[in-house]
């Protein structure tokens, strides 16, 4: 599957424990990422400081469903069950 343009959701749904330029302790699942643009694209992509985590996410239909909306609430789900 490839991302949905416009969609952002692995941005904004999950959290990142790692640090990302700006946020130095990551982020907390449902925060938007300062790095992500207007037009939902990652300000990082292809620069040495993006998190290895987001280089390493791929689009997937359990983890993105149909729509924004949906991939915000699978992540959200996603997030959620794999907690410690």
């Amino acid at each position: 599957m490839d991302c949905r343009s416009g969609c952002g959701a692995c941005c904004i749904a999950p959290s990142i424990t790692s640090p990302i330029p700006g946020m130095p302790d990551g982020k907390p699942a449902g925060v938007r990422c300062l790095h992500l643009t207007l037009d939902l694209l990652c300000g990082l992509f292809g620069r040495p400081e993006r998190p290895e985590v987001c280089g390493r996410f791929a689009a997937a239909p359990d983890i993105c469903g149909v729509d924004q909306a949906d991939a915000i609430r699978l992540i959200g789900w996603w997030e959620k069950a794999t907690a410690a």
